[in-house]
């Protein structure tokens, strides 16, 4: 297996959230060109290594083999339908740890490449009484700012193939349950679904009856939230170019629904990977290629890809890596829909600390 979706926040929380700069705009044609990076900074003194104690589940598994340099496509400017402002949930882990320490030298490099840019919220516990409050609370937030949240569900059962993220919901019928109940809280605005990293890459660990079962409810739960919210955008997991070839995560991708247009807005690819920006859109067009649909595009986890995917395949919190393209929209690539940060840097793997844990010094590692 690979270094899939790495760790996220623990049941009953919200993660990945921070937060969008700037009024509202009105939606806009890209021009071709690269949304932002960060520029590097020097290195400052770490004022508290330790992580914090909360501990979440982890999508993580073992590296299988680095990914080939693909060609860099060139950039063709497409427009975007969504609005071009991402929202910031106001809670999450790194903002938590900002402001208990206004004093860490770190902390304005955090605070400023990190927490005041959006990222995914997170739903990665089965809790049928809550969850749609819990949404609710996200996508009124967004649709108050005239801003479009990034929602992440997060239980399968059989998550994670039993590694550090196990867990889930008790079975598909719990499931499908969980599913209607969060498409009550999507509300009528935009809203971007990420649907069940790993559940579709990873589903080598099931029993060809059992991955079938699966693919019918993600199936399912795609329709229910295209059904419960129209202007809801929901992409399926398509791993990343260091896993599966495009034509098999395609075979995989098409018996879990993400070539019908009553279910799928498209793919997304490299959650809490490392796999550069432009492997990733040369997978992902060759993915969407095999996998056939129309306007079906492709949105890419930027996060941590800043340096690309170490050589050796490491996965767990691996040293050198940088930040990627910032947050938006407004990629200025044919048929990718957006970058997003839908795993929070900052966040370890379980190297760095705890899995799932904020770790300050890892943060500003990766920021600067």
């Amino acid at each position: 297996m690979v270094a899939a979706a790495s760790v996220v926040v623990a049941a009953g929380t919200v993660s990945g959230v921070i937060s969008a700069s700037g009024p509202d705009v009105p939606e806009a044609r890209p021009v071709s060109s690269a949304s932002p990076r960060l520029v590097p900074l020097p290195a400052v003194p770490s004022a508290s290594p330790s992580p914090s104690a909360t501990v979440s589940p982890s999508p993580s598994v073992r590296p299988k083999r680095p990914s080939a340099p693909a060609p860099r496509s060139s950039s063709q400017a497409k427009t975007i339908t969504a609005s071009a402002r991402l929202y910031r949930h106001p809670a999450s882990r790194v903002l938590d740890w900002v402001r208990a320490h206004p004093d860490d030298p770190r902390r304005p490099v955090i605070e400023s490449r990190i927490a005041d840019q959006p990222a995914a919220v997170w739903f990665a516990d089965w809790s049928p009484d809550t969850v749609t409050a819990r949404v609710r609370a996200v996508t009124s937030g967004g649709a108050a700012e005239g801003r479009v949240p990034v929602v992440v569900p997060y239980a399968i059962p059989g998550r994670d193939c039993g590694g550090h993220s196990e867990g889930g919901a008790p079975d598909l019928d719990a499931y499908d349950e969980w599913i209607d109940r969060f498409a009550a809280g999507l509300g009528g605005g935009e809203v971007v679904v990420i649907l069940e990293p790993d559940s579709v890459a990873q589903a080598d660990c099931l029993s060809a009856g059992q991955r079938a079962e699966r693919f019918a409810s993600l199936a399912r739960a795609g329709r229910v939230f295209k059904e419960a919210n129209p202007r809801a955008r929901v992409y399926y997991d398509a791993g990343h170019s260091g896993w599966h070839a495009p034509a098999k995560q395609a075979d995989l991708l098409r018996r879990a629904g993400a070539a019908s247009s009553a279910s799928s807005d498209g793919v997304f690819s490299n959650v809490s990977n490392f796999h550069g920006t432009a492997d990733e859109i040369a997978y992902d067009r060759a993915v969407l290629d095999a996998l056939g649909g129309t306007g079906l595009g492709a949105v890419i986890d930027t996060s941590r890809n800043g340096n690309g995917a170490p050589a050796d395949g490491e996965w767990c919190d691996p040293a050198g890596r940088t930040l990627g393209r910032a947050p938006t929209l407004s990629t200025g690539e044919a048929r990718i829909d957006a970058y997003l940060w839908v795993k929070l840097p900052g966040e370890s793997d379980g190297c760095k600390g705890a899995p799932g844990t904020f770790s300050p010094s890892y943060a500003y590692d990766l920021a600067r």
